[in-house]
């Protein structure tokens, strides 16, 4: 990918809507020669995540209700994908990078995010291995799963002109809650797909804490890139923080 990134921590997990709205921003910037390749490590908070498919199902108010009614706000990402639930034991990794043709390496973006995740969790001990869990919920080619049974990662790309976004969350504890609420929401979608295949990073090692989890990955990113810690820039988040309603789901069903 790139040697440098800047590297943000800022979180709002009582506004989990801030999360693809800063995204959406730092891709404007990147793309304008603002902001360079930018890493963003957060944790999300309690939401489900909506995909654009699911925004166009009739079933989507109904499912977006489902979720409010369970604790989880429910909100629209940048990328594709069908939904997904995060909660206090989720971590979040984005990549932003400047891109003339970002096309043309659609599939190396996923692979090194996928590769990405899977050594992270590897380091750790867990049986790390890509690829799609049949049944999983939002499924992927790209995602990473535990010896071939739960899903622990999701990946979403999206790209404009002159810049590409990818990124992925990783469960590391709470699977319960994640399937729980997925299963009203995904009913609601008339989506098919099995509970089973939903797992988190404690199943396999029990005392995970998420900051182990974030060394990891930190630490394999480090391996090839120089990373520089930063904070959010008053603009930047004022900008954030004006797009956010518009990633805020519907409320109605």
């Amino acid at each position: 990918m790139h040697s440098d990134y800047e590297l943000l921590r800022d979180a709002w997990p009582e506004r989990p809507e801030m999360g693809p709205a800063l995204s959406r921003v730092l891709m404007d910037q990147v793309a304008t020669g603002q902001r360079g390749p930018t890493v963003r490590l957060s944790r999300p908070g309690r939401a489900v995540a909506f995909g654009r498919r699911d925004t166009t199902s009739t079933g989507y108010g109904a499912a977006a209700a489902a979720a409010r009614s369970r604790g989880f706000a429910a909100m629209e990402r940048i990328a594709g994908g069908r939904a997904a639930a995060y909660t206090e034991g989720t971590l979040s990794l984005t990549i932003t990078v400047p891109d003339d043709t970002p096309a043309r390496r659609t599939s190396a973006r996923f692979e090194f995010a996928a590769g990405l995740a899977r050594d992270a969790l590897l380091d750790l001990g867990v049986d790390a291995r890509v690829g799609e869990v049949e049944g999983e919920y939002c499924p992927g080619a790209f995602s990473v799963n535990a010896g071939g049974r739960r899903k622990l990662v999701g990946i979403g790309q999206r790209m404009i002109r002159g810049a590409a976004h990818i990124g992925f969350v990783i469960a590391v504890r709470e699977a319960e809650a994640v399937r729980a609420v997925l299963e009203p929401v995904y009913a609601a979608l008339d989506l098919e797909w099995n509970p089973e295949t939903v797992g988190a990073v404690d199943q396999d090692l029990p005392s995970v804490e998420i900051e182990q989890v974030e060394h990891a990955l930190l630490g394999r990113l480090g391996r090839d890139a120089r990373l520089s810690e930063s904070v959010i820039d008053p603009e930047t988040e004022a900008l954030a923080s004006e797009a956010a309603p518009r990633f805020r789901s519907p409320d109605r069903g």
